[in-house]
């Protein structure tokens, strides 16, 4: 009873006073921040990934990474925004592993098994032109890209993951997204 009294009282602190007792090795603040942001770094995790096969042992990466690099945070407050950092780094390891070990052709389908078969043909065939789309941009538009649109990350959060000026994101982004609308120009 003691423990459950002690977990719903630090459900109420903030993520700086939880992440600053993770930090320093308590077992119980971490897990509160593990249920406080868990839910939102796995779907974060399955729209990187484009299907739920590799999302809990990618969340799960992140986790222990963080686990082990809490002590190194500089700003404990911003342990959610460094959390899905983390998450997004994993996710893209993963990608990047599957393009090592298996053709695009067999990844999951993430469209819904509700819609028709006619709709799921076509959605499968506009995430492949667009898998291929995002193939040929330079790593540094994509990254970009992803980041952005995928992730919710703002410039500055970008600007300071890849470590380029906020201008440089801009132009990254601005070329990324002119060269996928050429790509995908049938879809449109």
């Amino acid at each position: 009873m003691a423990d459950v009294d002690r977990l719903s009282s630090l459900a109420e602190a903030s993520d700086r006073i939880l992440a600053g007792r993770a930090a320093d090795g308590d077992v119980r603040g971490f897990e509160v921040l593990i249920r406080r942001h868990g839910a939102l770094m796995r779907a974060y995790a399955a729209r990187i990934l484009g299907s739920n096969a590799d999302v809990d042992d990618v969340v799960q990466d992140a986790f222990i990474t963080a686990w082990d690099k809490l002590p190194e945070l500089e700003d404990l407050s911003a342990v959610k925004s460094w959390l899905m950092r983390i998450v997004n780094h994993k996710a893209i390891d993963r990608i990047r592993a599957r393009h090592d070990h298996a053709p695009i052709e067999d990844w999951d389908d993430p469209a819904p098994e509700r819609e028709q078969p006619e709709r799921q043909a076509e959605t499968h065939s506009q995430q492949d032109s667009l898998v291929r789309a995002l193939e040929l941009l330079p790593d540094a538009q994509r990254n970009c890209w992803v980041m952005k649109e995928v992730g919710g990350f703002s410039y500055d959060e970008i600007s300071a993951e890849l470590g380029v000026p906020p201008s440089t994101v801009r132009g990254l982004l601005a070329r990324a997204r002119r060269r996928l609308m050429t790509e995908m120009e049938e879809w449109r």
